[in-house]
């Protein structure tokens, strides 16, 4: 089948914008609870159709995730359209507008992502990240000879487990409406060690800077980072200054070796030579 002829052409004036983010523009629907997420263009009319694949398989084994609908596309851009969940916000929208809520949100957050991370997936279904890594390190020229070695020698020996990881884990992307919390934009669910999504979520958190950090969740860097300080003992259920330190080292090797994969995915280019430079430190070198 003609990889266009998947999509089902949508009008644009059936909806009206409701969102922006770093790869994808998402419409609701005029008269039905319906959300369109198209990607931005240059981005392959596939990864959409993979992350409507994935999401379908999420959704199937009752992870808390709004229905897919459809992979939709306006002509030009390609994307899926997902239930709409009326009267939703995300936790990022929640701690913009309501900062003195964050010890609470920074709780639900963390009792939400042990949840997801103590889910057993279909892993006929669902990816390993560590094998996502692994193609991406072998079939790609994105990063330095050295930081190649030490990234695949670091998959070689990291932890493997079946269950739950969200792959772009953050607090824009859970929502709840009042009464159920779900998780949104889950192109990159796979399978694997709480590490990984954990130290993704530990570079939102310090590394947007403010500009970014108010484009993509309506908060300063600043906020971010006290967030994450209520966040990490909440899921660690500690508040030991020294295991939450060791915890946080551990986590940054694993954050070294997803971000260039992070980075060709939404940039579609080479991750720069002063990033390999900066990180390669914290990926061990045995």
């Amino acid at each position: 089948m003609n990889e266009s002829a998947m999509y089902n052409r949508i009008n644009l004036d059936d909806y009206r914008q409701s969102g922006e983010g770093g790869t994808a523009v998402t419409y609701k629907h005029k008269s039905r609870n319906s959300l369109a997420k198209l990607y931005n263009p240059g981005f392959e009319a596939d990864m959409a159709r993979e992350e409507f694949i994935t999401a379908t398989a999420v959704y199937d084994m009752g992870i808390p995730t709004p229905e897919p609908i459809r992979l939709v596309t306006d002509g030009q851009r390609m994307g899926a359209e997902y239930e709409f969940i009326p009267g939703k916000r995300s936790f990022a929208r929640i701690l913009s507008e309501e900062p003195q809520r964050e010890a609470e949100i920074a709780r639900a957050f963390a009792q939400a992502g042990k949840l997801l991370h103590g889910t057993r997936v279909d892993t006929s279904r669902i990816p390993s990240i560590k094998d996502i890594l692994r193609a991406f390190y072998q079939n790609n020229d994105c990063v330095t000879e050295e930081y190649n070695h030490r990234a695949l020698a670091f998959l070689d020996k990291a932890p493997d487990a079946d269950t739950c990881l969200h792959g772009d884990f953050h607090i824009g992307n859970i929502i709840t409406d009042g009464s159920r919390t779900m998780w949104i934009d889950i192109g990159q669910f796979c399978h694997g060690v709480p590490q990984w999504d954990l130290g993704w979520f530990w570079t939102i958190c310090h590394n947007l800077g403010d500009k970014r950090a108010d484009f993509l969740l309506h908060l300063t860097q600043r906020a971010l980072i006290s967030f994450w300080d209520a966040f990490l003992p909440a899921y660690l259920g500690t508040t030991d200054p020294q295991a939450i330190a060791g915890y946080t080292r551990e986590i940054l090797s694993f954050y070294a070796v997803r971000v260039p994969y992070m980075f060709r995915l939404a940039n579609q280019t080479r991750f720069p030579e002063e990033g390999c430079r900066a990180l390669i430190k914290l990926i061990p070198s045995d």
